[in-house]
């Protein structure tokens, strides 16, 4: 059988009717998945495809979808199905009409609503499975400290693979003495365990035409919220609007200044890890900056 033939199977079984696929599309370049639009019935759903082997990358990725959605704060494409069929594997989700054309009104909702969704916590930090961002492995073993979850299942990791990846960690000067200040910077402040996007960029983000803000591929883990705020900042893509009404609904900490930096860190070593030496020069001069920080 062809892969439409299994998806339309896959599909009729997870809705519990027939599905045919009547119409397929190109739903646009990505750098990991491909992507389609698949139609018929009179329903239309998003489908990606990827290698066999990254198949647990979709599970984890529709389990991150669950747990947003559960929150009923910020609206997420529900997953439907995944599985795999020889030499690929599929992840089916809810088709969502989106643009990227965001105004002032659904940033300020989108702040609302993701500080809500931050007001969602556990006991622990981390999450019940791993999962990954980008294509690399994230670990979310649970912790009970913060920091200890930050520096070794998010820094550390990071640092440890872009060595053995040969990617630059060698010559990144002064990690390791970062890695033991991590504490400073938590002094005064006690992030709670609360349910995090994780990979909260320009480019994950959009909104359906009546202005409804929509998050997707999610990086799902329980962490500091300012590590999902740190991200919006990285690449951009949030207007003033999004970042006053997270405020008014949730202030950030005063040190979030200086964390910010801490948190990009993470994301930016894993950018050098996927994406080579380009980022080398970045994380360096975030590195530089934390250990010149005051706060040190």
């Amino acid at each position: 059988m062809a892969m439409t033939d299994y998806i339309e199977i896959a599909i009729s079984e997870a809705i519990g009717r027939p599905f045919r696929i009547d119409h397929r599309q190109a739903a646009g370049a990505g750098c990991i998945n491909i992507t389609e639009i698949v139609e018929g019935n009179g329903q239309k759903y998003f489908v990606k495809l990827n290698d066999a082997s990254r198949l647990d990358m979709y599970v984890a990725e529709a389990a991150g979808l669950a747990e947003i959605i559960r929150s009923n704060t910020v609206r997420a494409p529900k997953p439907i199905v995944s599985g795999k069929t020889g030499a690929q594997a599929y992840l089916v989700l809810e088709f969502l009409d989106l643009t990227e054309h965001t105004s002032t009104r659904s940033d300020a909702v989108l702040g609302r609503q993701l500080a809500a969704m931050h007001r969602v916590t556990q006991p622990e930090f981390g999450w019940w499975r791993n999962n990954t961002i980008g294509t690399t492995a994230q670990n979310n073993h649970a912790e009970q400290d913060w920091v200890i979850f930050y520096r070794e299942h998010r820094l550390r990791f990071q640092f440890e693979l872009a060595a053995r990846k040969k990617s630059g960690a060698n010559l990144l000067r002064g990690w390791e003495q970062l890695l033991e200040k991590l504490p400073v910077y938590f002094a005064d402040y006690k992030p709670l365990p609360s349910l995090l996007h994780g990979d909260l960029w320009g480019g994950n983000h959009a909104t359906l035409s009546d202005g409804t803000p929509v998050i997707y591929d999610p990086a799902v883990y329980y962490g500091d919220r300012e590590a999902d705020i740190a991200m919006t900042e990285l690449f951009g893509g949030y207007g003033a609007e999004f970042y006053a009404a997270y405020n008014e609904s949730w202030p950030l900490d005063p040190g979030y200044r200086t964390r910010r930096a801490l948190y990009n860190l993470y994301h930016v070593l894993n950018h050098l890890n996927l994406f080579g030496g380009g980022y080398r020069g970045q994380a360096q001069q975030l590195i530089d900056r934390l250990l010149s920080d005051s706060f040190c």
